[in-house]
């Protein structure tokens, strides 16, 4: 019996099709059964915590040392971050369509960003209040050295960070890693891109190859996070020291406090109005979060946020235009962090001098928190530089720089927190924004993280390879 050379060539390709699809389920069933040898990346990086922190503490000379590993990781990460914020929103944008969706994704982000940052500055409000972690703390003149450095910067106003967003000079911009305007520049040219039809597809292409490699080079970069985050570890407990928490202990633990609240409630009650699988969205976010909280940098974990967020479900397009711009408006741990700081010195202030904040004047404070943290960004040492400018404000002349330098003492201990909770936050704002626009991939993100994913992965390429040999004939 004879065989049609077509039929032939199509069962050919069939059986290649399935061998490779095998192998490949094989390798990722593997992966999926790590050896206890090898560790997820997750548990990688606690390990590198824990060693860098006890390094720190029993020879602080050592924690200095290595610090230089935490500042090639952090250069590292700030090296993918131009090129794949660029390609990813050129990417997503320019198949994405019209000015007009993306002008309402961005208006529904700002009044998520809006709500969600109002309730962190209530909640670390309220806790300040119950704990009070500034009573008997008094404000005593100290290193104005400190003050000083923290001034020379001044917190945006809302028109400055408007126009701060364009840039002037994209190139520049790259290389300060200012996340809003390249942003901006981004969605721009992404439409323009779009709106040229067909001259554009070989540029979204080649940003499509551009953004798959940057994921990879990711990954390669991710290698050697356990070391950068050991170092980081062993630097801030090896130069700070344990005993730094013995006279602001309590102002640490309200705001760690008040952090779990605001996640527990707020973050708890967005997932069950969103309807996000809980399980599978802890675990996407579990190594952009714990990268951020080791490092003190969501910059750190902003390319695996990006791609964790990717495989959760949500669009591509969505992806890179949120994360980035929340970066600038969704500070969601460093909002709560201003309310409860600003607080904490005005009860050191009352134990100082007997002056007293009333409720009315610290609601007063929140309202001009709530504006002057938009402008947080590309801002050295932001969050101190706006909490400054805040309690100059409402508090007697003199003694918010004293109060501020108090803070620094323990700033990057707190800073930890606020900054894994920012990630987090962003994350979830992706998702929420995905599920308001009806682009949510309910399917991949219940199936995260498990063999079922892989099995979804292969099946959309199966779609792929059939459509390809269709084209073939």
């Amino acid at each position: 019996m004879r065989i049609a050379p077509r039929k032939l060539k199509r069962a050919v390709s069939d059986l290649r099709f399935v061998l490779k699809t095998t192998t490949m389920t094989a390798r990722i069933s593997q992966r999926m059964r790590r050896p206890w040898y090898r560790p997820s990346l997750t548990v990688q990086i606690m390990i590198g915590l824990v060693v860098g922190g006890v390094i720190g503490w029993l020879r602080p000379d050592w924690g200095n040392a290595v610090y230089f590993l935490r500042d090639i990781f952090i250069n590292l990460i700030k090296s993918i971050i131009a090129p794949l914020v660029f390609s990813t929103i050129v990417v997503g944008v320019a198949g994405a369509g019209a000015l007009r969706k993306i002008g309402r994704m961005g208006v529904k982000a700002l009044v998520y960003f809006e709500i969600v940052t109002t309730a962190a500055l209530f909640i670390g409000l309220a806790v300040v209040n119950f704990t009070k972690p500034g009573t008997g703390v008094t404000l005593a003149a100290t290193n104005t050295e400190i003050v000083r450095t923290i001034e020379q910067s001044h917190p945006k106003t809302l028109v400055e960070t408007i126009v701060h967003a364009f840039p002037s000079s994209v190139i520049e911009a790259m290389m300060r890693g200012d996340v809003l305007q390249i942003v901006a520049f981004s969605v721009l040219f992404a439409l323009a891109v779009s709106a040229v039809g067909e001259k554009g597809k070989p540029i979204i292409r080649a940003m499509e190859s551009l953004s798959q490699v940057m994921f990879k080079f990711t990954n390669y970069v991710m290698m050697f996070a356990p070391i950068g985050v050991g170092a980081a570890m062993a630097h801030t407990i090896g130069t700070q020291g344990l005993g730094v928490l013995a006279n602001l202990g309590k102002l640490v633990l309200s705001l760690y406090l008040a952090l779990i609240i605001f996640v527990v409630v707020i973050f708890g009650l967005v997932i069950f109005i969103v309807h996000v699988p809980l399980r599978q969205f802890a675990r996407a976010v579990r190594e952009p979060a714990t990268l951020a909280f080791a490092t003190t940098s969501s910059e750190s974990a902003l390319p695996k946020a990006m791609q964790a967020m990717e495989r959760f479900g949500v669009p591509r397009h969505i992806v890179g235009f949120v994360i980035p711009t929340g970066y600038s408006f969704n500070l969601d741990g460093s909002t709560l962090y201003l309310a409860l700081a600003s607080v904490f010195v005005a009860q050191a202030a009352e134990t100082t001098t007997g002056w007293h904040m009333g409720f009315g004047p610290q609601v007063a404070m929140m309202l001009t928190l709530m504006l002057t943290s938009k402008g947080v960004a590309a801002v050295p040492r932001a969050s101190l530089v706006i909490l400054l400018a805040t309690l100059n404000s409402f508090l007697p002349s003199g003694l918010g720089p004293i109060g501020v330098a108090i803070i620094f003492g323990v700033d990057e201990l707190m800073d930890m927190g606020r900054t894994c909770v920012n990630v987090i936050g962003n994350c979830l704002a992706t998702i929420v924004v995905a599920r308001w626009e009806g682009e949510f991939d309910d399917a991949r993100a219940h199936v995260f993280g498990t063999p079922a994913e892989a099995e979804l992965d292969l099946k959309s390429g199966e779609i792929a390879f059939a459509d390809a040999v269709g084209q073939g004939d």
